[in-house]
């Protein structure tokens, strides 16, 4: 059996990073990772799924002492567009402080991963690709024992879960700490989003390589949504994210949504929600002039995968177990990431569990990326139930108070009644959610 300070389970940017801040504790430190191919991987790594970008102020959340490098960034972006069935607007700047310069910027999520793993063995963490984790003993004294499927059993003082929204590990060790009805809330099928994308090559004149783009109530669904993201060359990756097994029948108003066919007995799958968007909004071209690059993605041009659309969860430290990114519900389908959370939440447990001191994790990790979370949670609130006509009203209304794409306080008043209800709404959640109220799970509830 080997003997380890701290074992990370899940090898992302969550897990990464944690294994790079215990080993910088000098912690003797273990990132374990299953493995899977990707079209634009030549090893095994993490499920490296593209992401929407990184905003500008999401780079000082992150916490990096070093700029990410050129190569791993794919295009510099000067603001997102927002489309409603007839309201469109694009914003210029997050409204957030940052010190980086621009709006934000795309970027290539396996090469992400692989300078975060480059990081993490550089500071002296082992990480291992190609074995997953068959089972965890858990010890409520603190010392844990995991078994590979290899066979390898590993004791470790510290366990941190980064195993992403699908939670495999994450859920199994939980049973240990809470009753089974409170884990059916973290189940993947009700707490995530299903999302699905294709790379594909756009015709030169109608590739915009500077701008996000999102679609808003032309699907079912809540925090459903379309989008297109601009990549190298003339490649963007066009997707979507919607719930999970949401039924046809139980949509209100179907024929309000124009991605949906009047004949549909069953929500569309992904592939045809992407040929649907894109007859939609380029009607004077063919499917063809929008061909899949195959040697991306996880499986010929396309990847599906999940996205956490919960709230987060607490860890069970007073057992020496952290969670961290996806795994605890940080990440969101609402804005379309979470790398930037994963990576800081992970550091956070790494440097507390190299320190011998995860006992503080909890309260660090709101701290650091509370502010965000709340607004997430709130503003999925806010716009749960909406309709196509409600995101035209919301568009419209932000559309007044915003100048060059920018929001202007002096504007705020022409906001019109459905804006001020929007803010109000946004203003009563996050007040519901003060002082981590959007936790779904508290660490008091484990039994520890």
């Amino acid at each position: 059996m080997e003997r380890i300070d701290v074992a990370v389970v899940g090898g992302g940017p969550a897990g990464t990073s944690a294994g790079r801040a215990a080993a910088r504790q000098g912690a003797e430190t273990v990132v374990l990772e299953k493995g899977v191919p990707r079209e634009d991987r030549a090893e095994l790594g993490p499920d490296s799924t593209d992401a929407a970008g990184m905003l500008d102020y999401w780079v000082d959340l992150m916490d990096l002492p070093e700029a990410i490098p050129d190569d791993v960034i794919l295009q510099r972006l000067n603001g997102a567009t927002f489309a409603g069935p007839t309201e469109r607007l694009t914003i210029r700047e997050t409204g957030m402080g940052s010190s980086y310069p621009d709006f934000g910027f795309t970027f290539h999520r396996a090469r992400f991963d692989d300078w975060l793993r480059e990081r993490c063995e550089t500071a002296g963490a082992d990480y291992r690709v190609g074995t997953s984790v068959r089972d965890v003993a858990i010890d409520r004294r603190g010392t844990h024992t995991l078994t590979l499927r290899d066979g390898t059993e590993i004791e470790t003082d510290y366990l941190i879960l980064a195993d992403g929204p699908q939670r495999t590990i994450t859920r199994r060790v939980l049973a240990e700490f809470v009753a089974e009805r409170r884990l059916e809330e973290l189940a993947s099928n009700r707490a995530n989003h299903i999302a699905y994308q294709e790379y594909r090559e756009f015709p030169p004149e109608l590739f915009d390589d500077d701008l996000l783009t999102f679609w808003w109530g032309s699907m079912p669904g809540h925090t459903a949504y379309p989008w297109v993201f601009p990549n190298d060359g003339h490649v963007a990756r066009v997707g979507l994210t919607m719930p999970i097994g949401l039924d046809i029948d139980e949509v209100q108003n179907p024929e309000r949504y124009r991605l949906l066919d009047p004949d549909d007995e069953t929500v569309p799958s992904g592939k045809e929600y992407v040929e649907r968007l894109l007859a939609a909004e380029y009607p004077d071209y063919d499917l063809d002039d929008f061909p899949l690059v195959e040697d991306r993605g996880k499986s010929g041009g396309t990847e599906t995968y999940p996205i956490s659309s919960t709230r987060p969860i607490d860890s069970p430290t007073g057992a020496n177990i952290a969670i961290v990114g996806g795994a605890m519900g940080a990440t969101s389908a609402f804005h379309e990431g979470g790398d930037h959370v994963a990576v800081r939440t992970g550091k956070i447990a790494g440097s507390l569990a190299g320190a011998g001191a995860l006992d503080a994790y909890n309260r660090e990790w709101k701290r650091a990326v509370g502010d965000e979370i709340l607004r997430n949670v709130s503003m999925a609130d806010v716009v749960t139930g909406f309709e196509p006509d409600d995101w035209d009203n919301a568009f419209r209304s932000v559309g007044r108070m915003l100048d060059d794409g920018r929001l202007s306080a002096l504007r705020m008043p022409f906001s019109g009644r459905a804006g001020l209800s929007v803010l109000a709404r946004y203003s009563k959640a996050k007040f519901g959610y003060r002082n981590g109220g959007y936790v779904q799970l508290r660490e008091s509830e484990y039994a520890v």
